[in-house]
């Protein structure tokens, strides 16, 4: 007997078409609303929880970065979909006990908030691949239940890893409060987009915000996003 998959493994592949293209189309409108270039910012479907089936779906209908928050999930999905030209970026928490295979596996890391972990991903990143593209997470709103560093700490820490040989460096990310007022939504995106060119000076090669999920992302792209991260819309409510 075959195993059950979960119900959105067996998505109608037209529904998520759709979703993949009004997502997209909800980006482009605010892009043209900000004034921005047609394709400035780039959108990051987030698989975590999703089966590999799912996301093999959804590289067919034109994506090919996805966001993981879980170093051993990603790491078994990009075996399983190996065949793909997929860009893996590691999106979650980072334990320490991880970083090996997320410096084996990720393209990109968005999550940096501790100069221990950028150093044990630097010194562990494979010789064979290029430096791993790095963010630095930072906690806009002050939650103690978020991850990420101080703005006020971002500098220091920021100059830290730019000295690293096994990373580059490539701007900011944040999780702010949710909130469905917009304009209180663009204001934490509106401080990282200050601080990233408070700090451009010294460190010339920022050039990424990743900032904006599901519910916020025309927020983010009007205050400068390169990345937005969208799960929900494109795949269904996450399961456990």
């Amino acid at each position: 007997m075959a195993n059950q998959l979960p119900y959105d493994a067996t998505m109608i592949p037209t529904e998520l078409e759709r979703n993949i293209s009004e997502v997209d189309r909800r980006i482009r409108a605010a892009e043209r609303a900000a004034g921005r270039a047609i394709g400035a910012v780039s959108l990051l479907a987030v698989s975590k929880t999703k089966p590999s089936e799912l996301v093999r779906q959804a590289h067919g209908f034109g994506l090919s970065a996805f966001g993981e928050n879980y170093a051993q999930e990603m790491a078994e999905k990009a075996a399983a979909l190996a065949d793909l030209p997929l860009c893996w970026h590691f999106i979650g928490p980072i334990q320490s006990n991880k970083t090996a295979l997320i410096a084996e596996v990720s393209d990109w890391v968005h999550s940096i908030d501790r100069l221990k972990v950028a150093r044990r991903l630097s010194e562990q990143r494979p010789d064979d691949k290029a430096p791993l593209n790095v963010l630095v997470q930072v906690n806009t709103s002050n939650e103690d239940s978020k991850s990420g560093v101080g703005p006020d700490a971002a500098a220091e820490l920021m100059a830290a890893i730019n000295e690293l040989p096994g990373l580059r460096l490539r701007g900011f990310m944040t999780i702010p409060a949710a909130t469905t007022n917009q304009a209180e939504q663009r204001e934490p995106f509106r401080q990282l987009r200050e601080l990233m060119a408070r700090l451009s000076d010294s460190l010339p090669q920022l050039d990424t915000l990743s900032m904006g999920m599901s519910g916020d992302l025309e927020a983010a792209v009007s205050e400068g996003a390169n990345i937005v991260r969208v799960g929900t819309d494109i795949f269904g409510a996450r399961y456990n």
